[in-house]
């Protein structure tokens, strides 16, 4: 058996001098408290504290990056216990999928992936030998053992990761009532909501019809017409944030923005509604609700989140079968200056509004993203997001974005995962690849290294609590 061993200096430059100031400036701020402004965790976890049933549940089910590379690799989602579409069967036997991804685990060398499940491994379960074939159940019956413990609950995880503060993500038909439960538990995490209306914005999305009058039902506005669907954004809006939400998070295909006249907004709303719209309807129904989003920010002062540029559900066969969210989703290209003018122009200088740029399209960073966020002041960058979470893409993120952006118009770091364990994992990773590019900076006498101290603290733990009002 190989020993799993987490280097010290990992993710450090190698040369000597350079390695040292950034082991400085780690010291700062590796055990500074974790804001998770973003991300998929279950609520439902938290409310309750049940114990998690097993380690396949826990750490491959659920997880797109670990079964998207082992269906790459030929090995069925069905195999892998992931549920599908029409209940079919599918494997049930949480020791089998954990053998099998054990057999398959040396795919995810050199990936992010690879590191931070190491070091859930590692500083989570207190396992020593690599995980491999034959190592497989030494790993589940020791990961098993301890989840039975209450010291492995949801709960007492949140506190043991030094979790300050989580955010969820919700649609506006959840009822929230796990966020009601968890207020009203009396336990100290604070566990939050973020508003996720893609179901009643996007005329492409499943049922968006029946969605949307859902919507207004609910609000008690009139489906029939703008200004009752734009009442039920404000009423449920002002629900999520009762339920301690800061921000509004928009998973649209494109950056595109609209600012029509509310008769036209009508007329359009009238076709979408009508459920026979076309292809560019849609487009502009969406482009048309993120300035309108930006207005009500203004309002009531939830933070905007934007994620464009991915193309959903790629593989329509892993669709059909198992539904959305399966590892099928593919990074497209995105474009900003044009796109995000109509909402700019309207309140591109309201310093009310925060509106936070995420991307899948590198080429973007240095061309279009640090421009704009280095001179609009609603504008902020957020830091790499699903497919560039990983070293390299946060080396590349610093070099293309601080010329022009500087740090300040960054927001930290967020990890976006339903994976819960990797979370300390992953804002390790960003806080030591932080501390690495600051490191380098210093050795080439571009920025004292007081200073730098001040820039590590600022991308680890103040940024994201001032960019998310946290």
């Amino acid at each position: 058996m190989k020993p799993l061993v987490l280097h010290p200096d990992r993710l450090f430059p190698a040369d000597p001098g350079t390695r040292d100031i950034a082991r400085r400036l780690y010291v700062g701020v590796k055990d500074l408290p974790i804001v998770s402004p973003h991300g998929h965790t279950d609520p439902a976890w938290f409310a309750s504290n049940a114990p998690f049933s097993d380690p396949a549940s826990l750490l491959i089910v659920p997880d797109h990056y670990v079964f998207r590379m082992l269906y790459s690799q030929g090995i069925p989602l069905e195999a892998l216990g992931i549920p599908t579409s029409d209940g079919s069967d599918t494997e049930s036997d949480p020791r089998a999928i954990w053998r099998r991804f054990a057999e398959n685990y040396h795919l995810f060398r050199g990936t992010p992936s690879r590191m931070w499940l190491d070091w859930v491994f590692s500083n989570v379960f207190g396992l020593e030998m690599l995980l491999e074939a034959n190592t497989a159940d030494l790993y589940y019956d020791s990961i098993d053992a301890a989840l039975r413990t209450d010291a492995f609950r949801p709960r007492a995880l949140f506190e043991r990761f030094n979790i300050e503060v989580i955010a969820t993500t919700e649609s506006p038909l959840d009822p929230l009532e796990h966020h009601g439960t968890i207020r009203e538990s009396g336990w100290r995490g604070r566990v939050v909501t973020a508003y996720r209306p893609d179901p009643v914005v996007d005329p492409e999305a499943d049922r968006f019809v029946d969605n949307v009058r859902e919507f207004c039902a609910s609000a008690g506005t009139d489906v029939r017409s703008w200004d009752g669907y734009l009442a039920a954004h404000r009423f449920h809006r002002a629900r999520f944030a009762e339920a301690g939400a800061t921000s509004t998070d928009h998973g649209h295909p494109s950056a595109r923005t609209a600012d029509l006249s509310p008769d036209d907004a009508a007329a359009l709303y009238g076709r979408v509604m009508a459920g026979n719209s076309s292809a560019a309807d849609a487009e502009l129904f969406r482009a048309q609700l993120l300035t309108e989003m930006a207005g009500m920010s203004i309002e009531d002062g939830l933070v905007m989140q934007l994620h464009p540029a991915v193309h959903r559900s790629h593989n329509p066969d892993v669709l059909r079968r198992f539904g959305r969210d399966k590892g099928a989703d593919i990074p497209a290209s995105g474009e900003f200056v044009n796109a995000l003018k109509p909402l700019l122009d309207r309140y591109g200088n309201d310093r009310r509004l925060t509106l936070i740029l995420f991307t899948l399209d590198e080429d973007t960073y240095s061309r279009e993203l640090a421009p704009l966020a280095g001179h609009y002041p609603v504008l902020r960058l957020g830091p790499p997001w699903w497919f560039h979470d990983s070293p390299e893409g946060m080396r590349r993120f610093r070099e293309r974005a601080t010329e022009t952006a500087g740090f300040y118009n960054t927001v930290g770091f967020n990890d976006d995962t339903r994976a819960f364990l990797s979370i300390p994992a992953r804002h390790d990773v960003a806080r030591r690849m932080d501390c690495a590019w600051l490191a380098k900076l210093v050795a080439e006498h571009r920025l004292p290294e007081d200073e730098a101290h001040e820039v590590a603290h600022a991308l680890a733990y103040d940024l994201v609590k001032k960019a998310y009002k946290l």
